[in-house]
């Protein structure tokens, strides 16, 4: 049993991005300055970004320590955060993006397993 859910999750992660080849998307980054949290969800982000959007994406990383105004207007309440405002709806994924599958879910790469 444990194999077929593995090929499943494995299938799953491997036709991530296919459906809106075209679909451009617009990703927000809300990090803590240089901490070993907001550098890991950089690199995170970036990888899946390259991996399964190449080319098709916009990011912005905001350091809340140089831009604070932005914590309001956007309402984050934890970092780090991510949104991403395009393809609708907003989504938001809250923590350092460690877990592939839950960015990919969150990003709607995937479908929720």
């Amino acid at each position: 049993m444990a194999q077929k859910k593995s090929r499943s999750k494995q299938s799953r992660l491997e036709s991530a991005g296919a459906g809106g080849a075209t679909e451009r998307y617009m990703l927000k980054l809300y990090v803590t300055g240089a901490t070993e949290r907001s550098l890991r969800a950089i690199a995170n982000l970036k990888a899946v970004c390259e991996q399964y959007l190449k080319g098709r994406y916009h990011l912005e990383v905001v350091d809340i320590y140089r831009r604070p105004e932005l914590l309001r207007r956007d309402q984050i309440v934890a970092i780090p955060t991510l949104i991403r405002k395009l393809p609708p709806p907003v989504k938001r994924i809250i923590g350092d993006l460690s877990n592939k599958e839950r960015t990919l879910v969150g990003l709607e790469l995937v479908p929720e397993p």
